[in-house]
């Protein structure tokens, strides 16, 4: 089946040379990061999180957003998902490898992380949060490979993997919510020590992956033959939809318990993402574009006629992405060290090694992206109608 992978016009190898293009200025920018360190990077002793590990947990909730499309079709016959499933799964594998990727490069000795399995240590969160993103990927590619396989014979998937369907819907979950426990775990830290935090990283996983996934149905609808029909994306619009709600309604609350209550501790890091503090009014801007994005988003979602309307729902999914990207991408991580303890403003952005870096593990997730999905269209084109029938 990788063959598959292999053959295209040339539309299809101009984007993969891009794509490959932008990978090997990353790795150069690598070599340079691994031979002189991080100091290259933004990081300092008082912000020791950055762009990398901000990308990292933006992603994770991108990879398990894969169970919006798993659940209802395993768990309650929602045929109409179908199609969508394999790609959905397909999606997360390439997301857990990006999210893999940027732990790899924000580690100072990135070999170093093997002492993670030969010496574990359960009391970490660290630990598990590892356990639980390679979990997620060994289960996803077991599936995705089993699953995929049946399809190609036109035959039922065997009974045996059906339990591991189910484990890994818990297991979706799990992922996120553990890597908000990894930040709301750490006391000295009042912005993330919030008993919100995990919800809250759920309800912008199931709304920023399924708009993403939204957006790759319907690109590959004008540049493929492949179709996954108005249902299932109408399906996916109301599922972003009320997650979305649910994204805003946790960070309102957050925000009305630290400015209700006048600790400093709590507040100011509200005050610096959203009016700045100390001068340093860095993520100000990026923070009200979120919110404007992400209000705009809404009143194009609760609209039915602009939902329906695949042309207001692409930029509705385009406005949940970039705004959950921002606030998870950017601002989330990086404020949680701003101010530090003592209540000093350490600036923070990312330096230009940081983002071609950042770019090219992107670069290699759509890479992952664009050969797996060739291979699945691929099949599924030779196979015409033998889809619905295996089903």
């Amino acid at each position: 089946m990788i063959e598959n992978a292999l053959r295209g016009d040339k539309r299809y190898w101009t984007w993969v040379s891009a794509l490959g293009a932008v990978v090997l200025v990353g790795v150069y920018f690598w070599f340079r990061q691994f031979h002189l360190g991080l100091t290259i990077t933004g990081l300092s002793r008082d912000v020791v999180w950055g762009f990398y590990i901000a990308q990292f947990t933006f992603l994770v909730g991108v990879a398990a957003s894969a169970v919006m499309v798993v659940l209802p079709y395993y768990l309650h016959n929602y045929k109409q998902f179908g199609k969508l499933t394999i790609l959905g799964e397909f999606l997360a594998i390439a997301a857990v490898i990006m999210c893999m990727a940027f732990i790899f490069v924000d580690m100072g000795q990135p070999f170093r992380i093997g002492n993670v399995f030969l010496h574990p240590s359960p009391n970490s969160m660290m630990f598990w949060d590892t356990v639980s993103v390679f979990g997620y990927l060994f289960l996803n590619i077991i599936i995705s490979r089993v699953t995929f396989r049946a399809e190609k014979k036109g035959v039922k998937p065997p009974n045996w993997i059906r339990p591991i369907i189910i484990l890994s819907i818990p297991w979706a979950i799990s992922i996120h919510t553990v890597t908000a426990f990894l930040y709301s775990g750490l006391a000295g830290r009042p912005f993330w020590l919030s008993a919100v935090m995990a919800p809250r990283f759920l309800a912008t996983a199931f709304s920023a992956g399924p708009a993403l996934l939204v957006l790759i149905m319907l690109v590959l609808r004008k540049i493929s033959s492949f179709d996954a029909g108005k249902e299932p994306i109408r399906k996916l619009a109301i599922i972003i939809m009320y997650a979305m709600a649910l994204n805003v309604f946790f960070l309102l609350m957050e925000i009305f318990t630290a400015s209700y209550s006048g600790m400093p501790e709590h507040i100011d890091h509200f005050k610096f993402l959203y009016f700045g503090l100390d001068g340093y009014t860095t993520m100000v801007p990026w923070m009200w574009g979120s919110a404007i994005l992400a209000v705009f988003s809404l009143i194009l979602l609760f609209n039915p006629k602009t939902r329906n309307n695949e042309t207001f729902l692409a930029w509705a999914c385009v406005a949940v992405f970039a705004s959950i990207w921002i606030d998870k991408g950017l601002g989330m991580v990086v404020t949680g060290f701003t101010p530090n303890p003592f209540g000093t403003v350490t600036p923070y952005s990312p330096t230009f090694p940081e983002v071609m870096i950042s770019l090219a593990i992107y670069a290699i997730g759509a890479l992952i992206v664009t050969f797996l999905y060739k291979v699945a269209l691929s099949v599924r084109a030779r196979m015409g109608q033998g889809y619905e029938a295996a089903h």
